[in-house]
């Protein structure tokens, strides 16, 4: 790393650090709590010897410093907070924490600079510390800095089916529109169909392929931090085994054991903390899967003009596309949540919405042209 690569870092570091107090001591001041209050403001004055370190660093480099101010942004959170509530603090302050943990742990691989390597693996502990006791306030015990969210088969399954109908809908509306001949509509359909199908095949190939791609990198970096923190871990994995009804002593006993083994400790912190087990990820299985499905809901709107003709045919594609909508937005809410009949009515209106703007859209065209 060059000297004025280092520089940048160091810089970049220190502001946080300084935005990090400055936002910590702004939520102890918010809250009622004074359990809470009181961590917060110990956990500002953590951030304050992270200033004095980089500060020290810097110094030593002769580099010019500036007396450290909180950002703009910094700023601009804290004025948010005070009017919308601490929650929009918390979260942000949990997700500085866990960026910083990859960041410092980065630092720490890349850097030649061995007091760099040394205060970014200091850090690196004391930021992992700060976003355990966030999640501990927070009420969560998953480690926010590790991100590995699987969208599973028949979630690919429904949206791609979601997107064939939809899209190909909207194409079969403005073929419709442009008052063509009904071999035109069908030719148009299959052409979108297998469009649509293609492209989204590849996208679920490529997602599986990123989805591989991500569980590896977490179980690498949960290895390096088993490897670089193993007191924290190990303290880690013992309140997991707490909260599953150990005692403390049993738990930390359980947690040292499985620690001599470093092998063992990645698949038990893998499996117990971020929920990524072993995984059997197909990307060509699952880009196969949802292009089927997504060839499925495009051919809907098309199946009525292979039987029929004239007004018969569009109005049995539209029926039949209209309540595919509602059906395949009932499904999706078991994924996002929403009830059945609202989601899947929302999915009618924006089906319906999509064929009229079609619709209109080759109508004009029509005339244009």
């Amino acid at each position: 790393m060059s000297n004025k690569n280092s520089t940048s870092v160091w810089l970049h570091h220190l502001q946080e650090e300084i935005d990090a107090a400055f936002l910590y001591r702004v939520l102890a001041g918010l809250i009622s709590d004074e359990n809470k209050k009181d961590t917060y403001l110990k956990l500002a004055s953590v951030e304050d010897k992270h200033i004095t370190a980089w500060s020290e660093l810097i110094k030593k480099n002769n580099i010019p410093l500036k007396e450290g101010k909180p950002s703009i942004q910094a700023h601009i959170m804290a004025w948010t907070s005070k009017k919308f509530g601490t929650w929009i603090l918390s979260r942000a302050l949990m997700s500085e924490e866990s960026t910083e943990v990859k960041s410092y742990l980065g630092l720490y691989r890349e850097s030649n600079d061995e007091p760099t390597r040394n205060i970014a693996l200091r850090l690196a502990k004391d930021s992992a510390e700060h976003a355990g006791k966030l999640m501990t306030l927070k009420g969560t015990s998953e480690e926010p800095w590790h991100k590995s969210e699987s969208g599973g088969l028949l979630r690919n399954v429904v949206y791609g089916f979601n997107d064939g109908l939809t899209a190909n809908f909207g194409l079969i509306a403005g073929v419709i529109g442009a008052s063509v001949a009904p071999h035109v509509i069908l030719i148009s359909g299959i052409s979108g169909m297998i469009a649509d199908s293609l492209s989204m095949g590849s996208s679920g190939y490529l997602a599986a392929v990123s989805e591989k791609e991500v569980y590896d990198h977490e179980r690498q970096m949960e290895s390096e931090e088993i490897l670089l923190m193993p007191e924290l871990e190990t303290e880690e994995l013992a309140l997991i085994y707490e909260s599953k009804g150990m005692s403390p002593e049993e738990a930390n006993a359980l947690a040292v054991e499985v620690m001599k083994n470093p092998e063992q400790a990645l698949e038990e912190k893998a499996r117990e903390e971020l929920g990524i087990g072993e995984q059997n990820v197909n990307p060509l299985k699952e880009g196969w899967i949802t292009g089927l499905a997504t060839a499925i809901g495009a051919i809907i709107p098309v199946a009525p003009f292979f039987f029929l003709n004239g007004m018969p045919a569009i109005w049995t594609a539209f029926i039949i596309a209209m309540l595919a909508h509602f059906g395949v937005g009932a499904a999706r809410s078991f994924f996002t949540g929403r009830g059945v009949f609202r989601s899947g009515f929302d999915m009618f209106v924006v089906g319906f919405g999509i064929a009229a703007i079609g619709y209109i859209i080759g109508e004009l065209i029509s005339k244009l042209l």
